[in-house]
């Protein structure tokens, strides 16, 4: 369960979330903590030398077990790393996570992204959209959280072809998964202050399945959460919502597809998916990824990513295996970075480098502590 507290005086859902701790440590021996670094594909391995460069610079007590697993390969089948990303996200418990490339073709690989929050049952994706000090959009005070169901819905990955040219795609909704993304979703914002919870659906057309989906998560919230507020939009106009009174909501809990989309409309509002951090969990592993999930493909090896989200994601991992301290530097460093609009990447506006960015991160570490 994420547990978040803030020692950044501020009733921000995002500068709270990036206080996100855990009862349990992870030291190891020394008081050094191991972690799974699976960088990804497109912007993956430079966002990931940034967050090593800033924590090398903040002498943060964590190794880094990395491990790259391409989705780039022609083979429907796991590579060996990948296989070795598991067993080592087994023993860690924890992990920073890129976005692992999955082609858009007919007889593509399947996602291995997919694969791994399944092999590894975390069912809950948390990510944070939050106006960000520095980043301009055309909408403000955005200012809310998407608890998005991981393993199920339209990503089952059920598809058959019982006949030439007709495809069926099965969506599957299973009541004791959405009880406990109920739950999460519930107790989420309870630790955290926030007085509301919605379910998003289509139950008008999809009666049985988002039924289901709706009507669990009215069930759990009116037995076990009767202090917060319980309430349910369809999607659509859940999106139109979302973009022209976002302040409404403050956790929208969703299936899979609907939470993907929305990621997407989130990431919009806020600056684009350079900023958006999040993380999936569940009863045993974490794995911190950026929360509007795009790979960057374009941008391999140019050297202008932002390397924000990867960064703000890997701060919410230093609260969960209890670095405070140091998560609360690296956070100020990013906001002061930002908010200062001196140095910034190409996509919010600026015309830096990922490396001067992170340069000026790590810069700002020396006035923040």
């Amino acid at each position: 369960m994420l547990r978040l507290t803030s020692p950044i005086r501020t009733s921000s859902t995002l500068s709270a979330a990036l206080t996100t701790k855990r009862s349990v440590h992870f030291a190891g021996y020394g008081g050094r903590t191991e972690v799974t670094l699976i960088p990804g594909d497109g912007i993956g391995n430079a966002a990931a030398q940034s967050v090593k460069s800033i924590f090398k610079a903040q002498n943060v007590p964590v190794d880094f077990d990395e491990i790259h697993v391409t989705g780039l390969g022609k083979s429907q089948e796991p590579p060996k790393e990948y296989f070795e990303a598991i067993k080592s996200l087994k023993r860690t418990k924890v992990g920073l996570k890129g976005i692992i490339y999955t082609p858009v073709t007919a007889h593509g690989h399947p996602s291995f992204n997919v694969q791994l929050r399944k092999d590894l049952d975390v069912f809950a994706a948390v990510s944070l959209y939050r106006s960000l000090p520095g980043v301009n959009t055309r909408h403000k005070d955005v200012d809310f959280v998407i608890v998005r169901e991981n393993t199920e819905g339209e990503y089952s990955g059920l598809e058959t072809r019982p006949v030439p040219g007709v495809v069926e795609s099965l969506k599957i909704t299973s009541e004791s998964v959405v009880e406990r993304l109920a739950r999460f979703a519930y107790d989420f914002a309870k630790a955290n202050g926030l007085g509301s919870v919605t379910a998003v659906h289509k139950a008008n057309i999809m009666k049985k399945g988002d039924g289901l989906f709706k009507n669990t998560i009215a069930r759990v919230g009116e037995e076990l959460y009767p202090e917060i507020s319980s309430n349910s939009v369809i999607v659509d106009n859940c999106a139109m919502q979302v973009v022209s009174n976002s302040q409404q909501y403050k956790v929208l809990v969703t299936p899979n597809l609907y939470g993907n989309i929305l990621s997407n409309i989130g990431a919009g509002l806020v600056g684009g998916p350079g900023v958006v951090p999040g993380v999936s969990i569940g009863r045993e592993y974490a794995v911190f990824e950026p929360g509007c999930r795009h790979v960057g493909l374009s941008l391999t090896d140019k050297g202008t990513a932002n390397p924000t989200a990867t960064i703000l994601s890997s701060v919410m991992m230093l609260r969960h295996i209890g670095l405070d301290r140091d998560a609360e530097a690296i956070a100020r460093a990013v906001y002061t970075t930002l908010a200062e609009q001196k140095v910034a990447t190409p996509d919010i506006g600026g015309t830096s480098t990922t490396v001067e960015f992170t340069n000026e991160v790590i810069r700002k570490l020396e006035t923040v502590q």
